[in-house]
């Protein structure tokens, strides 16, 4: 990985790509501190950081900070990404989506045309309740409609412009825009998160007390990369044979090679999903007023994450159990719509290839389907461990940090890929340069 990144230097074309990413990035940092108008910062960032749970932590993790401080670059990339799952679901359930996604170039351009009407949309309504529950709560200078306005426009504003700023890094510079912005805002946030550590588990203590604790997040930190590295990387490989078969006076074919099936099947997607449903609710509830201390109060403090693994009330991490559970479903949902066995069955049917020792046709995609829903099962069961690590420390210790398991896969999974990204850019060059000469 290292050469990769001396070699960005040596390419003229990269090392330009590269300076445009960095000045582009240094624009999303900026617009994250500035605040909008008319809003009580300070006790926003209080509110925050006294009931921030899991969901919560997430946005602020993905936005950089800037959710929790109200800047307008609030949302940041979060409509964008939730406009973009929202149409991956849409393309499987609606047939004339399914038949623009197949069109190739053009019926991408469309969808990503779709994608960001869906993001102002989305924009628009998530400004209209973050503001209707700020402003319930008082940290609006003065709560009235011009106000609100005021902020849904800022909102929404700051959405679609780092949306734009996204897609101008995937045109002109390294890797997938939108993904590289998430992984700087995550990135950000990791120094401010390790003071917080520091302050609360090392400063002022003993020197020995001091080693162990720092020994202590280092290793979690560490293993938890780790784990991410290697179910980010582990894949399980079912080795494919094609028939030989005459073309003219020639014998083709015959050669091997295998699918590639990733334990990580579903990426952070599932993890995702289960904190946007188990916030929903928390969300909806900034729009009416809910009492803390009667039923619907109950179930909210079940459902937020700040609650779980809290010694003082195991009940509430029921909500953990439900949270899993989820994890779970849409790991398994997410990749039926995404890999179709019987679909792979046949093409590879059509295409003379068959799995060895298993009959082509409706064998093989029962034999695919099955070890599909071993690996499904093993990389739903590590997201779990990963999404659950940082809950447990925030739980039993207090450790209230914004980024966490979910956090990591993201910085892993966009590292990886935008390296790979790299390397295959310098191959192309490497060909080109063989070819002129």
């Amino acid at each position: 990985m290292l050469k990769t990144l001396r070699n960005i230097w040596k390419v003229k074309d990269l090392r330009k790509k590269f300076i445009y990413t960095f000045f582009v990035l240094l624009v999303v940092l900026l617009g994250c501190q500035l605040p909008i108008p008319g809003l009580d910062n300070a006790a926003i960032s209080e509110y925050f950081q006294n009931s921030l749970g899991d969901s919560f932590s997430l946005i602020n993790s993905f936005t950089g900070g800037s959710f929790e401080n109200m800047s307008i670059l609030a949302l940041n990339v979060t409509p964008y990404i939730t406009a973009s799952i929202i149409m991956q679901l849409l393309t499987i359930a609606i047939p004339a989506l399914e038949e623009m996604h197949k069109d190739g170039e053009e019926g991408r351009k469309k969808m990503n045309k779709i994608t960001r009407y869906m993001t102002v949309a989305l924009g628009i309504l998530e400004g209209l309740g973050t503001s209707i529950g700020f402003g319930r709560l008082g940290y609006m200078d003065e709560y009235n409609a011009f106000n609100v306005a005021l902020m849904v426009f800022c909102l929404t504003t700051g959405g679609v412009f780092v949306m734009w700023l996204g897609e101008r890094i995937t045109e002109n510079g390294i890797g997938n825009g939108i993904s590289i912005i998430l992984l700087i805002n995550i990135v950000s946030r990791m120094p401010n998160d390790f003071y917080t550590l520091y302050q609360k588990f090392m400063q002022g203590k003993a020197i020995g007390d001091m080693l162990i604790a720092g020994t202590i997040i280092v290793v979690v930190v560490v293993a938890t990369t780790l784990l991410v590295t290697m179910f980010q990387s582990a894949e399980r490989r079912i080795p494919v044979q094609y028939a030989k078969k005459m073309a003219g006076r020639k014998m083709v074919g015959g050669q091997q090679t295998y699918i590639p099936l990733k334990v990580s099947t579903a990426n952070v997607i599932p993890v995702i999903f289960a904190s946007s449903l188990m916030s929903f609710p928390a969300v909806i509830s900034n729009l009416f007023s809910v009492d803390e201390t009667g039923f619907w109060g109950k179930v909210l403090k079940v459902l937020s994450s700040s609650s779980w693994c809290d010694p003082n009330h195991p009940a509430r991490s029921v909500g953990l159990l439900v949270y899993v559970i989820l994890i779970f479903l849409f790991a398994y949902f997410y990749t039926s719509i995404t890999f179709n066995p019987i679909e792979v069955a046949n093409n590879m049917k059509k295409s003379g290839g068959f799995i060895p020792g298993i009959r082509p046709g409706k064998p093989t995609s029962d034999y695919l389907n099955s070890i599909l829903n071993s690996v499904i099962f093993i990389g739903a069961l590590g997201l779990s461990i990963v999404a659950i690590i940082p809950i447990f420390f925030s739980g039993v210790f207090k450790a209230n940090v914004s980024f966490g398991g979910t956090s990591i896969i993201i910085v892993v999974g966009v590292i990886l890929e935008t390296i790979k990204q790299i390397e295959s850019q310098m191959l192309v060059r490497h060909y080109k340069g063989f070819l002129n000469d």
